[in-house]
């Protein structure tokens, strides 16, 4: 399948770790020119160096904590470099918890950094794909959208409302090109999830490795994702391939939701 990439520009956020930085290293693969964005510089430059043709390829350095700083830095970085024609929102999830305990602010810092910052990137970057008539918005997020996960309050309510913006921005896109879809990952060994064991291993007083065999065997692949398998669905959306894929959620999961 030829994915037609080449040549095109993508900004992926949370690029330093796990699915973001997989995802950049497999869009960059495909000859696409990709611009990291994460908050550590050092990290962002070891990441660039692992890009294939590390020359095509850039960085950016903002914190989705302050989506005003974030705004400011990547409209400036488009007035000087090029806009994008892929953009993969991307950032680390809200701590763990039950909901019942959860803080007014810990719901304020998830919408702003899970929310409010792809809103912002969504509406700098999309006038360029309107006007190349090409755009790929996608999403990462979690099966939550689907399926509330235990113990993850916080989470479970701002990725919905992620997924519900993610499907209302893709029925004012559609016409211009432009696809908004969501990739929900399940397991994948990311230091987000080495976390979430932690917890709930505490919290069951189990040991660590006790409740990774259980959470492996939630799912019916009986092991964990790898970053790559979640990055490649997400260069497919990314790609002319996936031109009529649009609004939709596609769990990486290994089958481990149950529904439909």
């Amino acid at each position: 399948m030829n994915l037609n990439l080449e040549g095109k520009n993508a900004l992926v956020c949370g690029s330093t770790q796990g699915i973001g930085k997989s995802t950049a290293i497999a869009l960059a693969s495909e000859g696409v020119k990709v611009t990291l964005l994460a908050r550590n510089e050092s990290k962002l430059k070891e990441v660039l160096k692992q890009l294939p043709n590390t020359e095509n390829h850039n960085y950016i350095v903002a914190d989705f904590m302050n989506p005003e700083v974030l705004k400011s830095k990547v409209e400036s970085y488009i007035l000087k470099k090029h806009g994008f024609h892929i953009l993969v929102n991307n950032t680390g999830g809200p701590r763990s918890g039950s909901i019942i305990d959860a803080k007014l602010e810990a719901f304020e810092d998830a919408f702003t950094q899970h929310l409010k910052c792809n809103h912002v990137l969504a509406q700098i970057t999309v006038p360029f794909m309107k006007k190349v008539s090409f755009g790929r918005i996608i999403n990462i997020i979690s099966t939550s959208v689907k399926e509330p996960i235990e113990g993850l309050g916080v989470s479970n309510t701002i990725r919905n409302a992620v997924g519900n913006w993610s499907k209302t921005l893709s029925f004012e896109l559609g016409s211009f090109g432009i696809t908004v879809n969501n990739v929900l990952p399940g397991f994948t060994e990311t230091e987000r999830l080495n976390e979430i064991i932690k917890i709930k291993a505490k919290q069951s007083k189990k040991s660590i490795e006790e409740m990774a065999a259980i959470m492996r065997n939630y799912t019916p692949a009986k092991r964990f994702a790898k970053p790559e398998e979640t990055a490649n669905a997400i260069v497919f959306l990314a790609s002319e391939a996936a031109s009529y894929v649009n609004g939709v959620n596609i769990p990486v999961d290994g089958g481990r939701t149950k529904s439909l």
